[in-house]
């Protein structure tokens, strides 16, 4: 069996598979702490250049309608996959996103920047190789 969509867009991998995900199904789905409570969805990832592999998670939280919304880069490597949940789930609660790196809608974060990333490395005790 083959993973593709074959719906008549040029056989456009859009399937998952055990271990593999197209990343606009990512986008969108929801993230929860281990208590089951819904902290926010994935709203983009962040993709390192040179090795290919997801760095950040950059998750949408609180706001109504998509106003007030604030983004929160997650490291990729807190996040796991919960099936029985159809989402990822995370060792946070919503206390410890009130004091986590975020940026709101409008504004930039300055990813070119390695203290950047490094202060959100640091936020949540994650260790990623230099590049």
């Amino acid at each position: 069996m083959t993973d593709y969509d074959a719906s008549g867009t040029g056989g456009v991998a859009t399937n998952e598979t055990g271990a593999l995900i197209a990343a606009s199904k990512v986008e969108g789905t929801n993230v929860y702490n281990r208590q089951g409570e819904s902290l926010g969805s994935v709203y983009d990832v962040m993709l390192d250049k040179r090795s290919g592999k997801v760095a950040y998670a950059v998750m949408s939280f609180g706001g109504f309608l998509g106003m007030g919304e604030s983004y929160h880069p997650l490291p990729w490597s807190i996040l796991e996959y919960d099936e029985s949940q159809g989402g990822y789930i995370v060792d946070l609660n919503k206390d410890d996103l009130e004091g986590a790196p975020s940026y709101d809608d409008g504004t930039n974060p300055d990813w070119s920047n390695p203290e950047y990333s490094r202060g959100i490395d640091d936020y949540y005790g994650v260790r990623r190789p230099m590049l």
